[in-house]
Order: C-alpha cells, then sequence, then structure tokens
C-alpha cells in the first residue's frame, strides 16, 4: 500500500492550475512552505487542499500525513468502501506516488520500488480524509481494490482523481462512490526506480 509519494512541482504552478479550473484556491495560514521532495513519507507535514465553501473553493494548507491510531500506529490509509466518508474530504498534492514488490534479484536486500505517474499531467491529486487529533490535523489516503494499471504491483491501491473529478471531491454533497473508481486503464505510467528489472511477463508478488 502507498507509503510513498512524491511532489517535486511549486506551490505557484499548482495554484494556477486550480485557477485555470475555476476552482478558488486560498491559503489561510498563508503560502505553504513546499520544498520539492522526491519522497513524502508518513507522519512528514504536505500540502492538501480541503473544502472550505463546497465545490467552488478549497483551503491550501500543510498538514501531517497520517493520525495516530490504535496503539499509536499511524493511519496513513483509509479503505473507501462501505465508509461513512463525512465531510471531512481532501485533495493530497502529488505528481507521483511509490509501489513496492519483493525484489526480482534474490541477492537483494531490499524491495524493488516503482513510481506511478499520471499520463500527460505534470502532477495530480489522491483522494483523501482529514481529521483533528491528539496531535493536531492530519490527513490520510483513501484507498480501495487496484485497477489494470496497479494490480500488477499490488492488490490495493490508492484513488488518483482526473482533475474534473476534483471540485466534486470537495464537495460533500456528491456521492463519494460517484467518484472514487479507477481511471481508464494506461492512464498510469510506471517506471522502476530500483531494483533489477524482471523478465517480461515475470512479475511475481
Amino acid at each position: 500500500m502507498c507509503n510513498d509519494y512524491r511532489l517535486e512541482i511549486d506551490i505557484a504552478s499548482i495554484a494556477e492550475d486550480f485557477d485555470n479550473l475555476q476552482i478558488k484556491i486560498d491559503m489561510p495560514e498563508g503560502a505553504p512552505n513546499v520544498p520539492a521532495r522526491e519522497d513524502v513519507r508518513i507522519t512528514d507535514t504536505a500540502p492538501i487542499v480541503k473544502s472550505s465553501d463546497g465545490a467552488t473553493a478549497g483551503s491550501l494548507v500543510n498538514r501531517r500525513w497520517s493520525w495516530p491510531g490504535q496503539g499509536g500506529k499511524p493511519v496513513y490509509n483509509v479503505r473507501s468502501e462501505r465508509r461513512d466518508l463525512g465531510m471531512q474530504r481532501c485533495l493530497v498534492l502529488c505528481d507521483g506516488f511509490y509501489e513496492f514488490t519483493d525484489p526480482t534479484d534474490p541477492a537483494q536486500r531490499r524491495l524493488d520500488k516503482w513510481l506511478f505517474t499520471l499520463k500527460d499531467h505534470r502532477w495530480f491529486c489522491m483522494a483523501g480524509v482529514w481529521r483533528d487529533s491528539h496531535v493536531g490535523e492530519a490527513f490520510s489516503l483513501l484507498t480501495m481494490d487496484a485497477g489494470p494499471d496497479i494490480a500488477p504491483y499490488h492488490h490495493r491501491q490508492i484513488i488518483p482523481l482526473a482533475r474534473d473529478q476534483w471540485a466534486a471531491w470537495l464537495d460533500p454533497r456528491v456521492p463519494a462512490e460517484d467518484i472514487l473508481k479507477w481511471l481508464p486503464e494506461g492512464s498510469l505510467e510506471v517506471t522502476q526506480v530500483y531494483g533489477k528489472p524482471p523478465a517480461q511477463g515475470a512479475l511475481a508478488l
């Protein structure tokens, strides 16, 4: 499951793209300090957009990825199925996310790492939810059964949203099940970050 993603696009470019979609973005806490990061990991602080006025506006803020769950373990992924997602939806900004598989080289100690990006997009949003906790507001990524682009690498996936879905996800009046669907097959492109490339058709999970 996704425990690492990437964000290297600057906030000015992100705000411009929201403006082009006629989604008004405010920054109630000032422009977030968002250095380019190849890896955003659990408990890191990262930018999200929270709904602030139905589907026409959102608040861009920095929040912690994961809230403490039972026994203090971080809740960084939340299953989307059969769950009341309530009003606290958010868009999680990224330009890629990672999945890991067993190493194809028996001598390799670390897992193979794969980067997924959205075809023909500099960056995109993942569906998330946020809540207040004793460590402050924090967000988690929603997950669902893996679609065709991710199934060869993992049986579950985070939920990338097409740009025409962003406003709807910020609007709690729109049923979540109308939005949280697989993108068309071929929407996600995958690149191996490290690990020995497997033989064609020989990826084993």
